[in-house]
């Protein structure tokens, strides 16, 4: 009966498993930066089990994220930047579906406390 129960649990696992988004990868994604101009955003993204590990890039290379998480079809996660002697923390939040997470980052710090922006990345095909 043990042997069972072990078997309905792994292959229950197995199946959860199977269900939950993966967000390792490499995605792009265009935002809109300063005056408005468009700002291409390349992430480098690698899931172990609930912890999210990676890069995102910005106009001074690529900055390591901080606190990432996966849980199911969501993610999160953090860059800290420094800009002209100031730290500027942005929290991403987002929803995987398919080949595209929604995003919505607030940023922290810095002129921009409080803001929201709201894009799409996309996985690369290359």
């Amino acid at each position: 009966m043990k042997s069972i129960s072990r078997l309905i649990l792994a292959g229950s696992v197995a199946l959860v498993s199977l269900w939950a988004a993966d967000a390792s990868g490499k995605w792009t994604a265009e935002t809109q930066g300063r005056n408005g101009n468009t700002m291409t955003v390349n992430m480098n993204l690698k899931a172990d089990g609930a912890k999210l590990t990676g890069t995102v890039s910005g106009r001074n290379g690529d900055t390591d994220i901080s606190d990432g998480k996966v849980d199911g079809d969501n993610v999160s996660f953090t860059v800290v930047r420094e800009f002209n002697g100031n730290q500027i923390k942005q929290n991403y939040k987002g929803k995987l579906e398919g080949d595209t997470i929604h995003f919505t980052v607030t940023m922290g710090g810095g002129n921009g406390g409080g803001r929201e922006r709201t894009f799409d990345a996309h996985r690369a095909t290359t």
